[in-house]
């Protein structure tokens, strides 16, 4: 009884603080109205010259491929490679690969739409969007390593760690709700030919779809461009409230607080501007982080964990991408906590190393810093839409690799051990 009153008033008192915080920034625009259109015009610029050319293709690219059934058909073909690592159906192998390539909020549209589509229960997509979501190769290179640190190398660290505590969290996670039930296609001809059973979801999937091609393909267009202009929103909105916090004097009373806690884990209290901008957005956040009076290790440790944090701006992102789903949204919080500690502490393992062995991982396509001009917005537009077909290839061929390793059953026998 205690515990449902209790309920009762927290529930309450966010219908209030929403509302008292909605009023907040309302007064605060009204007495700053410059800083709040500059801030506005910023972030609309990075929407325009970085998000919107770099996932543009894989937001109308993906959803495609999911109407085609295409999808379907990697998911038959790689459940026996993520259904023992993740825990997840073999369809999250699209969702991870797209994820990790494209950016913030690929994983988590994608995985919104596994749910709505009956291809992941619940527990599973909330599994598969804790570790799929991430930051992009063309943000932490180009952006972050070229633009912010101003060496490329430094990139290769912060992708590295990124990616490799996403892999460790996905595998953590695997035993998130792991007692529930799994998603598991009826499977009567289990002896049948892989690829005839991929082939047959994949035609099934385009059957139960049912549009014509270009119905479908104005269908991906139109939800891409809304979802595009959702990002918009959350992007301005949070530019907004940033600059806010920092001319209306709030960020001068939590920094002493957030350098007392920095001091005492040993790192410099100059950090502490970073970790409040990383908290509310992703990249003013790793900005200041570069900036930031201390040693190098510990600006790129710190710019490492907010990239993997991800800041409100991208939450509030999943948050409407998953909206009209039962996904819950807590396990994906403290999956970002998760991911925010692991990809700060793998970056400290990594920068211990002689920087000079990640010269030869420098990938030139990904180290061009982004700028307001329209051949880096068409440099950028080619690069995701190269990255995506790559990726389509490569988990094509990964998904007829792992069935050729187990028995040859693709090619239509199977070893029988006596």
């Amino acid at each position: 009884m205690n515990l449902k009153f209790l309920r009762r008033r927290i529930s309450k008192l966010t219908q209030l603080l929403l509302p008292i915080l909605a009023v907040i920034i309302t007064i605060s625009i009204i007495r700053f109205p410059d800083s709040a259109f500059n801030a506005a015009v910023e972030g609309l610029n990075v929407w325009l010259n970085i998000v919107l050319p770099a996932l543009l293709p894989f937001f109308i690219g993906s959803q495609l491929l999911m109407g085609l059934g295409v999808v379907h058909f990697m998911g038959v073909l790689l459940e026996p490679l993520m259904r023992p690592l993740f825990n997840v159906p073999g369809t999250g192998s699209f969702v991870m690969a797209m994820g990790l390539a494209s950016g913030y909020p690929v994983g988590a549209m994608l995985t919104g739409k596994l749910v709505k589509n009956k291809m992941c229960n619940l527990w599973e997509a909330e599994r598969l969007m804790s570790f799929t979501n991430t930051a992009d190769p063309l943000f932490m290179v180009g952006a972050v390593a070229v633009g912010m640190f101003k060496d490329v190398r430094l990139g290769i660290i912060i992708a590295l760690a990124h990616y490799i505590s996403a892999f460790l969290l996905g595998f953590i996670m695997r035993f998130y709700a792991n007692k529930k039930e799994i998603t598991i296609k009826p499977n009567s001809l289990r002896h049948e030919n892989i690829l005839f059973r991929a082939t047959r979801e994949l035609l099934q999937a385009r059957k139960d779809d049912g549009r014509p091609f270009g119905k479908l393909l104005g269908d991906c267009i139109k939800d891409s461009i809304n979802s595009m202009l959702l990002v918009l929103g959350f992007i301005v909105l949070f530019s907004v409230i940033i600059k806010i916090i920092f001319i209306a004097g709030f960020a001068n009373f939590i920094s002493p607080i957030i350098g007392l806690i920095l001091d005492f884990f040993g790192l410099d209290k100059s950090l502490s501007l970073s970790v409040i901008s990383g908290f509310f957005e992703i990249t003013l956040g790793t900005q200041l982080a570069s900036q930031a009076a201390a040693p190098l290790i510990q600006r790129v440790v710190m710019a490492s964990s907010i990239i993997a944090w991800s800041g409100l701006s991208v939450h509030f992102q999943v948050i409407s991408m998953i909206s009209d789903t039962k996904i819950k949204i807590t396990p994906y919080i403290f999956a970002r906590l998760l991911h925010c500690i692991l990809a700060g502490f793998v970056t400290y393992v990594l920068m211990i190393l002689p920087i000079q062995n990640f010269e030869t991982l420098v990938i030139p396509a990904f180290a061009v810093s982004p700028q307001p001009t329209y051949k880096s917005w068409l440099s950028i537009f080619q690069i995701s839409t190269k990255v995506f077909s790559v990726l389509l290839v490569f988990i094509l061929l990964i998904s007829i690799i792992v069935h050729l390793l187990r028995g040859f059953e693709v090619i239509g026998f199977k070893i029988i051990k006596k």
